[in-house]
């Protein structure tokens, strides 16, 4: 059994957006030395409707503003955009209608 490294250099994430962002820049390689085997995998089945994905380009400065703010509230910018465009599609349906989204 190979000894594990005393100190990780993967950081903690606070949300999976965030842990997302890192491995899109990261490569697995870098860190080959800091994984375990693991021995009994479990896959989760997700329920309910399937998810769609958008792209949105934004300049490098708009990006930095985006990620800033999304880091106060705590979350990943692709959160805090869709919870932007959740709550305006919300507002453009008015008071009256249910949530479909």
């Amino acid at each position: 059994m190979t000894q594990k490294p005393s100190k990780t250099s993967i950081p903690h994430f606070k949300s999976i957006e965030e842990e997302a962002e890192f491995w899109d820049t990261h490569s697995t390689t870098e860190f080959e030395d800091e994984f375990e085997p693991v021995e009994d995998l479990r896959f989760v089945v997700l329920r309910g409707r399937p998810k769609k994905a958008i792209t949105v380009r934004l300049d490098e400065d708009t990006f930095a503003i985006l990620t800033k703010k999304a880091s106060e509230y705590g979350v990943g910018p692709s959160a805090l955009v869709r919870m932007w465009v959740l709550d305006r599609l919300v507002k453009e349906r008015g008071p009256n209608k249910s949530r479909q989204y």
